[in-house]
């Protein structure tokens, strides 16, 4: 049990630190004692109750979420957006915002950026503020054309991002998935679409968004999936896609037909990237994200905090 004079020194120690502002060196030399003596006296202030630190802010729940998601996961960050009274295409959009924050700061001194499709990377897109980087060129890793949903093709996407960076971007003239094997192997083996494609395996950092094929799913709404498609990648194990490739629960890519339909990266092409950013929002996907933080396709992860409570 600690004695009054001792109580009331530490109490005196934590005014001058907490409320005045000094350092430990500075409360040293004013009571005329070592500056670890001040160290140990803050501790025994926290450790007896003295003193409870905490933080009273709004943020202070999402950061540490995002916190537990980077041990977990060996994530190299992770950013976590709340999404409390918010419907789904107003928590894309803080997501895009995060997303367009975190790259805008990290990308000086890349050479080159890739970007997967979808309606989270285009409210990213969209978010993203107006720079200089014409040392930048913006790669497309999947296909895209049709006349469905074209905002969020990955060449339009490349473009726009290029046109807000003020730089260049390639075309990937392919639709993501095609009819059939022949007719995949005649495209990627031209040298306008192989070249492109070589240009996405060695981009410095990628922009993706993680796909669940059996709710809510971009692909089946432009129709390269069907009902018995969704049937046969069940019986499968697929659990979600990344870049249009599916994959199963442990996070390693499925044997099936559709696989071998897409035009873009091959799934496991996206561990070589140095630096992939994942933007992932809702909760129908907590298990098509667990799988792909299992798989180790991403280095960088911006969620909602709904969906990071249940991965957690």
């Amino acid at each position: 049990m600690m004695n009054w004079e001792e109580r009331r020194q530490i109490v005196k120690v934590s005014r001058l630190y907490y409320f005045e502002g000094l350092t430990q060196a500075e409360i040293a030399k004013k009571i005329g004692v070592s500056r670890p003596v001040i160290s140990k006296l803050l501790n025994k202030a926290r450790e007896s109750g003295i003193v409870e630190i905490y933080i009273k802010d709004e943020n202070a729940h999402t950061v540490e979420l995002e916190h537990q998601l980077e041990k977990k996961y060996g994530l190299k960050e992770v950013i976590v957006v709340p999404a409390a009274g918010r419907n789904p295409e107003m928590v894309k959009q803080s997501l895009g915002k995060a997303a367009s924050f975190y790259i805008s700061k990290n990308i000086n001194g890349k050479k080159s950026l890739g970007i997967s499709w979808g309606s989270t990377l285009a409210k990213f897109v969209q978010e993203y503020p107006f720079e200089q980087h014409q040392q930048l060129k913006i790669i497309p890793l999947v296909g895209g054309m049709g006349s469905k949903l074209v905002e969020i093709h990955s060449n339009l996407l490349a473009y726009q991002l290029a046109q807000k960076m003020n730089t260049t971007c390639s075309y990937l003239y392919a639709p993501a998935m095609v009819e059939n094997a022949e007719l995949k192997n005649r495209l990627v083996q031209s040298a306008d679409i192989a070249m492109v494609l070589e240009e996405g395996r060695n981009v410095d950092m990628a922009v993706v968004g993680i796909g669940n094929p059996y709710e809510d799913s971009t692909m089946t709404t432009m129709e390269y999936l069907k009902k018995e498609d969704l049937q046969s990648l069940k019986q499968a194990g697929a659990v979600g896609d990344i870049g249009s490739r599916f994959y199963d629960q442990s996070g390693k890519q499925i044997k099936h037909p559709l696989n071998d339909l897409v035009i873009g990266l091959d799934i496991n092409e996206y561990k070589q990237i140095p630096e992939v950013v994942g933007i992932v929002e809702g909760t129908h996907k907590v298990q098509s994200l667990k799988a792909a933080l299992r798989g180790g396709f991403l280095d960088v992860l911006v969620i909602d905090d709904s969906t990071a409570n249940l991965i957690i």
